[in-house]
């Protein structure tokens, strides 16, 4: 098995995600911004399901760091097999006409180009066009994309419109290639991402919109993209499935 890297992988879907892949045999490569204690913690219990890990430490929106932390995995972890997009930002709630320029740049850099310069290195290493053996990348979008998030983040929303785009467009790019490309679209996770945006009891008060009546868990997201990395999905490519409780 060869290895998957998971951006934004010390806490919330990223932690599940890593989680998840180490339990299907894959060796994870664990990113992380800022809170390496977290990472370090995702990083054992990886190692407890018997695979290996190593923390990687980049701002995703920052190329060269970007760039530094696939050759680091290379060195420490390779061949690459799989990545998984999960590393986004939501700044806090307000209207479009209320944002600053420096606040839309920051989550378009982060959420657009960290995922497309992520993606980039992913295909220079897994695409047989480039010697490779193939792989899967898996972007994690949002169900906020469809839904627009009027009156509160159509930045964050816009952003996850953007890499839905990038799936499909990336999906069928390198199809010949030997690299699938699928994305997931989460609805309402019980996740610490709501409290960023200063809307958590509005994530709680939207349970009543949800068909299951509930907010889902980092964990069935992560199961979601376990199996479009997998073999099991193989016919699958430039798909975004909808991990939405139905909304």
């Amino acid at each position: 098995m060869t290895c998957v890297l998971v951006t934004g992988a010390s806490r919330g879907i990223g932690a599940a995600c890593a989680l998840a892949a180490a339990g299907a045999g894959w060796d994870v490569g664990i990113n992380y911004l800022r809170d390496r204690a977290a990472a370090e913690r995702v990083a054992d219990e990886v190692r407890a399901l018997g695979r290996r890990a190593c923390l990687l430490q980049a701002d995703v929106a920052d190329e060269t760091a970007v760039e530094a932390m696939f050759r680091d995995l290379d060195a420490r972890l390779g061949p690459l097999g799989g990545l998984v997009v999960n590393a986004g930002i939501v700044a806090s709630a307000m209207r479009v006409d209320e944002m600053s320029a420096a606040r839309v740049q920051r989550v378009f850099a982060v959420n657009v180009v960290g995922a497309f310069v992520c993606a980039r290195e992913a295909v220079r290493r897994m695409s047989t066009r480039h010697g490779g053996r193939g792989g899967a990348i898996v972007n994690l979008s949002s169900a906020a994309a469809r839904l627009a998030s009027p009156g509160i983040y159509v930045d964050y929303s816009a952003s996850k419109a953007a890499v839905d785009n990038l799936t499909l467009g990336l999906a069928r790019e390198v199809a010949g290639e030997g690299i699938r490309v699928n994305g997931v679209r989460p609805g309402i996770i019980d996740t610490e991402i709501h409290a960023t945006s200063g809307l958590l009891e509005r994530a709680r008060s939207q349970v009543a919109q949800i068909p299951m009546q509930r907010m889902g868990r980092a964990e069935e997201i992560a199961r979601a993209v376990v199996w479009l990395l997998s073999d099991d999905a193989g016919y699958v490519t430039g798909a975004t499935l909808d991990v939405t409780g139905g909304r």
